[in-house]
Order: structure tokens, then sequence, then C-alpha cells
């Protein structure tokens, strides 16, 4: 692709948002349908699943992101537990790095895609409607534009498994030194031509490389569901309301395009005292303070 070819997809990407504009503000006027849900890894890991559920809910939680999980009928006894405890588990948190769609090793291929439709069909069992994917890896023995050709081509064979299931394969940067920009991540959903293909987008992952607020208006409704960490440039990670992530304005930016759907904490793990912390600052953020 020329600089001339570049810049076109990236005003397409740009245009797009323009066109769908209208109907976004239309919505972003009324009260966005927006849910709190925690990775399962937030809980404490010494009670049993259902102790669990029942915890996230009672700390205020609508949902559970789960890991990946090879035994199917665990996978249904805990989406019936999760049920009577009144969470969702909305989303697989597959995501890749063990085997990257950009290796160029076959055999890391196979697996990875082996692996990435397991996590498909575990979404089905448990009743989520996302499952969580880093599609590439970009360091010193793989070249960026080889990671970007490599992953779209070994992606594609599982968009029509994800289509007949009804789930979203979720594209998210966390530092792997991929889809640096917001353009070029809008460029890269696009290309994959399925509603099936989205993005993951990752408050926290985003400010080392730019503005949340100016990723989400970017990347628009190509976003599928969001996560929330806080960063510092100066300090690192830090306790969510404690950073640089302006949250008003990523708000904001979330109610222009529309977004409705759950936001999910990633942080570290604690006991109900501090999950309830978390909740109260989650209630902060989506209120817009």
């Amino acid at each position: 692709m020329n600089r001339r070819d570049f810049f076109g997809v990236a005003a397409g990407a740009v245009g797009g948002m323009a066109a769908a504009g209208m109907a976004r503000r239309a919505r972003a006027q009324e009260e966005p349908n927006w849910k709190k849900a925690v990775v399962a890894g937030m809980l404490p890991g010494g009670l049993e699943w259902s102790e669990r559920f029942a915890l996230a809910r009672e700390c205020g939680y609508h949902g559970i992101e789960m890991p990946p999980m090879d035994d199917h009928d665990l996978s249904a006894e805990l989406a019936g537990q999760a049920e009577e405890a009144g969470v969702e588990l909305h989303s697989v948190i597959y995501g890749g790095w063990g085997a990257p769609l950009s290796s160029a090793d076959a055999e890391t291929i196979e697996k990875g895609q082996r692996s990435l439709e397991q996590a498909l069909h575990q979404a089905t069992v448990i009743g989520a409607s996302t499952v969580l994917l880093v599609p590439a890896v970009v360091n010193e023995n793989t070249r960026y534009a080889h990671a970007y050709d490599r992953s779209q081509e070994n992606l594609k064979p599982l968009i029509p498994v994800a289509e007949e299931l009804g789930v979203t394969i979720a594209i998210e940067n966390v530092w792997n030194n991929f889809l640096l920009s917001p353009i070029e991540m809008a460029r890269y959903v696009d290309e994959m031509d399925s509603p099936r293909v989205k993005a993951y987008f990752d408050c926290g992952n985003i400010v080392k490389y730019g503005w949340p607020e100016d990723w989400i208006l970017t990347l628009g409704e190509r976003i599928d569901k969001v996560h929330l960490k806080d960063y510092s440039r100066a300090d690192g990670w830090k306790m969510l309301r404690e950073g640089d992530v302006n949250w008003p304005k990523v708000t904001d930016a979330l109610k222009e395009i529309g977004y409705e759907g759950y936001f999910t904490c990633e942080l570290g793990g604690g006991d109900e005292e501090y999950l309830k912390d978390v909740s109260q600052r989650v209630d902060l953020i989506l209120a817009g303070e």
C-alpha cells in the first residue's frame, strides 16, 4: 500500500464515522445502557466459582469476563451458577500471546487457530457474546508488515465460525507493538469485512500511545467492549481515577458514538472491600466524573 492509498483508507475510516454521526448523536441524547463487569481474576481465588459470582453481584457488578476453559461440562456448570447469582458471563478473555496468529511457524499458527476456535465454542456454552483476541505480536523476530499480513490471513478462516456461532472476535491492543494508531486499528478491523470482527477498547492501554477519547471517536461503532484501567505516563499503572485517563472525556466520547454494553475492570484482585471500592469508582466514571 502506497502513501496515497493509506491516507485514502484513513479518510474512509473517518468518513464512515461522519456518515453515521447523526444516528450516534441521537442515541447519545438518551441514557446509555452501560453495565459494570470484572475479569474473573479479580475475584478471590480461594472461593468456589458460585461464591465468586455471588460476591461480584453483591459488589454491584453485572457481568464477568471468563478465562479460556477447555472443559465443556465445567463451562456449562459455571453458566448455570452465574445465572443463579444474577451475573452474565459476557466475554472470554482468550488473548493469543502464547500462539500468535502472526507467527511464521505453521505449528504455532495451527495451535492459535485451534485455541481461538475452542474459545469461540466456549463462549456459546457460557452465553458470552465476545472473545478477546490479541491477533499479532511484533518483536525483533517478527516484522510489523509480516505480523499484519499473517495475522489477517490466519484469522480469516475463523471468521465463518464466529459468524455461525454468533460470537464477536474483538481485537485488543495490549502493548504488543501492533496497531499503534486508531486509524490503523480501524483499517485492520474494516479489512476483515465481517460484523463479527470488532475492537476491544482498553482505556488504560492506549494512554501509552495517545488519548483514549481520540481512539474512541475514530473507532466508533467498531468498539464491541471496553476495558477499564488507568495509567500514568510518569508513574505507570494506577487505580481507576488516579491516572492520566480523562474519564469525563472518555464517557462523553462513548456517548457520542452510541456505545452500549459492558465496562469490564481489568485490575488486580482483592477482597470484598476492594471490589466494592472499584465498583464505586466505576459508578463515578460512568456518571461522567
